[in-house]
């Protein structure tokens, strides 16, 4: 059995969207997760990107692009009435219903679907509240533990070069985005492309620097 380190931001539109088709998406095979929350925000920063709704033009595509792939593969989503919005609070909820930075599948959807279904606000203060009485709770999630732990989930995930949300990790190789599902199938199948030169040589080459551009 192979097992998943799934990042995710609940901020993130693709993390809800692979998230919601990753069961179909790797049907018939044997694999286990550890659904790990992390700061998106933090996770560009250490990156030196912008988010994709800092920039105008790609933040306009980025949206009508993730309510088409809901359309297309049949994912209910919404856009909330703000975003972006501060994805704090619902990162610090999750937190407090773990003691060791994982959470369940459960905890995972009830909040990803609370954010991105409906259209509401979703950092109003009540929703948040009632969102907080669904969820098991383990720990204070406004305490310094949980607030610990998700930047020690954002570090690692940093140190290992996670740049965004999604992102699985398998046999320390890193798979980005909702359209990444087909190749993390595909090397949890154990499909030889991964253990060959297109892999393991894609950026072994120079690439322009800023002072010879």
């Amino acid at each position: 059995m192979k097992h998943i380190d799934f990042y995710l931001d609940f901020i993130s539109p693709y993390a809800y969207l692979a998230f919601e088709r990753l069961p179909e998406a790797l049907e018939g095979l044997s694999y286990s997760v550890a659904y790990k929350p992390v700061l998106l925000g933090a996770l560009l920063k250490h990156h030196g990107q912008l988010g994709p709704a800092e920039v105008p033009a790609k933040r306009a595509w980025t949206y009508r692009h993730v309510l088409w792939l809901g359309h297309a593969h049949g994912v209910p989503i919404e856009m909330p009435a703000t975003h972006p919005y501060n994805p704090l609070p619902h990162l610090r909820l999750a937190m407090g219903t773990t003691a060791d930075g994982d959470i369940s599948r459960h905890v995972a959807e009830t909040i990803f679907r609370d954010v991105w279904r409906g259209g509401a606000e979703a950092g109003d203060p009540a929703r948040l509240a009632a969102l907080a009485a669904q969820l098991p709770a383990v720990r204070d999630s406004g305490g310094d533990e949980a607030k610990a732990q998700l930047k020690a989930n954002t570090d690692a995930a940093a140190a290992l070069g996670v740049f965004g949300t999604p992102t699985y990790q398998v046999d320390g190789r890193l798979f980005w985005g909702f359209d990444g599902l087909a190749m993390l199938r595909a090397a949890l199948d154990g499909d030889a492309w991964f253990d060959g030169p297109q892999w393991q040589g894609a950026d072994q080459r120079p690439g322009l620097t800023r002072n010879n551009r």
